[in-house]
Order: structure tokens, then sequence, then C-alpha cells
């Protein structure tokens, strides 16, 4: 399992966007649309193979399938990150020996792109949202296409009541990635042209 993306929601694409930039001093560039779960996306490339995506419910979708990919459907409140993503290379065999509630496969395309997403059945991710959703890409990663902004991650924070347990149910090593006991949520630390910069 590796760090694949970042998920930063909002209620609509234009405040997650907003959020990121206002964040990081840097613009994101369109990315496109979700038709299985109606939702669309910008993105940031980041360094080490890196990007993060600014994503919402689009509201002229008519989505395949509900409940929506990351909880989006309950979604509410300031934009901030919601998500993060990590990579496998057995997404059915890695979801087998997962926590219960990881979410079973779903087949997703976008252009040229391919990849399997774990999508729980209620769109719900253990630990309150904070455990990974799992991608398999089948295709190749969309991060080198994306333009390079001087953007990198530093490192970023999950807190959870669980964290321990959290941490010990993720199959990750990074020393990018920490778990403190605390308030479900997230914060990372990315360099930036403008300096260190902080997204919650």
């Amino acid at each position: 399992m590796e760090l694949d993306h970042l998920a930063v929601a909002g209620e609509t694409l234009e405040e997650a966007c907003n959020h990121v930039e206002e964040a990081l001093g840097v613009s994101l560039q369109p990315g496109g649309e979700h038709a299985v779960f109606g939702t669309h996306n910008h993105l940031l490339g980041l360094a080490d193979g890196l990007y993060l995506e600014a994503i919402a419910i689009n509201p002229e979708a008519v989505p395949q399938r509900r409940p929506c990919w990351f909880d989006l459907d309950r979604f509410s409140g300031a934009p901030r990150i919601s998500n993060w993503i990590c990579r496998c290379t057995d997404l059915p065999g890695q979801l087998a020996q997962l926590p219960k509630g990881a979410g079973e496969l779903v087949e997703l395309t976008r252009g040229d792109l391919k990849w399997d997403m774990a999508v729980p059945g209620d769109g719900i991710l253990p630990y309150d949202n904070m455990f990974p959703a799992l991608i398999e890409w089948h295709s190749a990663h969309p991060a080198p296409r994306l333009q390079q902004q001087g953007v990198r991650l530093h490192h970023m924070v999950i807190s959870h009541p669980k964290a321990e347990a959290l941490q010990e149910a993720v199959p990750l090593e990074d020393p990018r990635v920490s778990f403190e006991t605390g308030a479900a949520g997230f914060e990372a630390a990315f360099e930036t042209p403008h300096g260190r910069r902080m997204l919650r």
C-alpha cells in the first residue's frame, strides 16, 4: 500500500478549489467528471508522484450509483481535507485483509484513465472516514501529466480518537504520514514556492 493522493471536498467545486488555492498559493487545473458517482474535480500535481484533488458533487449530473464515494452525500460545512487515498496492486486481496467496511470494488473510467476503487456500501469508510480509500490503477497514473508548480507534501497528520487502532489497521509505511489521538480530522503541511503552508 502506498500513498496516492489527497481529496479536499467542498459543498461546491468552487469552494473546494478556493480553499486549496488560498492555502497553498497555487492554482488548480481542470480535472473532469466521474459519471458513476456524479462528482467532478480539479487537480494539483505534487512532487514525488502524488497529487491533490478538489472534489464535490456535480449538481448537473445524474449519478449512476449511490451512496456517493468519499461520503459526499453527507458532506456539509467548510471545505476541508476529507479523505486520503492509497494505491495497491491487488485490491481484492488487500480488501480481504482489511477491516470490515473498507469497501467493495467498483470499476471506474474517465477518459483514458482506468481504475478500481474500494467504495463502502454506505459510502462511509471505517474510523469515521479516516481510513484510506483504496485504489488500484489499470492505466497510466495521472500524476505525471499534471502541471508541477513546486508543491511537495511535507507531512500529513491523521487524527482520530482511536488513532493507535487506526494506524495498526493501515498497512502503510510512509514517514510523511503520522497518526495522533484527537478529534477526527486531517492536517497536511506542504512545501510551496511561498514557503511551508498548511492545509486542513
